[in-house]
């Protein structure tokens, strides 16, 4: 299914972004965007999982092999 892919393309994405490395003066340049982003990510998230939840599915963690 297409969403499901796409979904997954945004997970691996996020895997690459590490702000560990960012000394504070970058972190502090991009501090606005970082955070819109973030936010607007939170709440599609939390949009979809709503939409799961409201039909009486339950959404879990995979369990570790």
């Amino acid at each position: 299914m297409e969403s499901i892919s796409r979904l997954r393309v945004a997970a691996l994405a996020l895997e690459d972004v590490d702000v560990s490395g960012w000394d504070d003066a970058t972190l502090n340049d991009h501090l606005d965007d970082l955070s819109k982003v973030l936010c607007t990510l939170d709440s599609e998230l939390a949009r979809v999982a709503e939409a799961v939840r409201a039909r009486g599915f339950r959404i879990e963690e995979p369990q570790a092999a």
